[in-house]
């Protein structure tokens, strides 16, 4: 079986980033980080998670993220499962994090979109229905 353990990103700012990361997951805890230079530049990253998932933050990103409402290459958004969506919502908002999109109306699951500090599209979901065939309805 295969999961996924980790993402890693290039983020304009380490303490906003991870401002934004702890409101959503107050469970998770900075695992470990150093410096380093990356292919001439340098930089600071660390690793925010559990035991078995993380991400990885990488500070002094160049430039700004893709254009979201476009069709250019990379990255569109990724996605977490919560079981409290309102929690997640309103620890978000104390801690100045608005959110960017709503998701569609579907009886089996809510879901809204946040931006993140450097730009990253973030879809944070809870669903309504533990059975596949509701939860995976579009």
């Amino acid at each position: 079986m295969l999961h996924l353990e980790h993402i890693n990103l290039v983020v304009k700012d380490l303490p906003s980033t991870l401002a934004f990361y702890q409101a959503a997951f107050p469970n998770w805890t900075v695992r470990g980080g150093d410096n380093d230079t990356w292919y001439g530049t340098a930089r600071n990253w660390i690793h925010f998670g559990d035991d078995y998932q993380y991400l990885t933050f990488n500070d002094n990103g160049q430039g700004d993220n893709r254009d979201l409402t476009s069709n250019r290459l990379g990255l569109a958004h990724f996605a977490f499962v919560t079981v409290n969506l309102s929690a997640l919502i309103s620890r978000l908002a104390n801690a100045g994090f608005e959110v960017a999109k709503p998701g569609a109306d579907n009886p089996f699951r809510k879901n809204v979109y946040f931006i993140d500090p450097s730009g990253y599209e973030v879809e944070f979901v809870e669903y309504l229905s533990d059975i596949p065939a509701q939860r995976n309805r579009y």
